[in-house]
């Protein structure tokens, strides 16, 4: 396998194993990952945030751990980067509203370098102008403003355990998705995982 070097971008009340387990699991396959908040330093924490499926008309939400940055936001160049990470929670829905977010995630689009984002992550993408014609999958609340962005949704199954490739984007509805998201995301990487 080819170590890769990935860049996965948070923010404060990111979703709790949305962030955790990714970053966890492309580690002990032997990728690099920086995990990286805009206007936070490696070394500082976000919080984040649990969100559960516990019958209810939405998810719930608890506060979760803190999460370690492993780089500094305003050092890193996206150039070096060979993939992207978006993890989602309640961090996308302001993340977007920052140009150098926006133009981290239009750089791997341009480019068709692996992106992976879940649940609330495609608020990045649709903000970024870069789902018209793609067939992407996201918490179906999030839905509606990938339609206005050009995307065609791709709905969670009744377990929101599914994910969907679409080229170089990987896309899952929330975090129950990690086994498929993560197996599809590295396969686009080209790493090897026995089944």
């Amino acid at each position: 396998m080819t170590k890769k070097r990935i860049l996965l971008v948070a923010g404060d009340y990111v979703e709790d194993y949305e962030i955790m387990v990714p970053y966890q699991m492309l580690l002990m396959v032997g990728h690099s990952v920086d995990a990286v908040c805009p206007g936070k330093k490696a070394g500082e924490t976000v919080a984040t945030a649990i969100h559960d499926f516990e019958g209810e008309q939405t998810y719930s939400e608890k506060r979760g751990h803190n999460f370690r940055l492993s780089a500094t936001f305003d050092e890193i160049d996206e150039r070096s980067y060979d993939a992207l990470v978006i993890p989602g929670g309640r961090a996308p829905e302001y993340l977007r509203l920052t140009p150098r977010v926006l133009e981290i995630v239009r750089h791997f689009a341009g480019a068709k370098k692996p992106i992976a984002a879940i649940c609330h992550g495609v608020q990045l993408l649709t903000a970024a102008g870069v789902v018209k014609g793609r067939r992407v999958s996201c918490y179906p609340a999030c839905s509606a403003e990938l339609a206005l962005a050009g995307g065609e949704f791709v709905p969670a199954n009744s377990t929101f355990d599914n994910a969907h490739t679409d080229a170089n984007l990987v896309t899952a509805p929330a975090w129950p998705a990690h086994p498929a998201w993560m197996r599809q995301f590295l396969a686009v990487l080209g790493s090897k995982v026995e089944p």
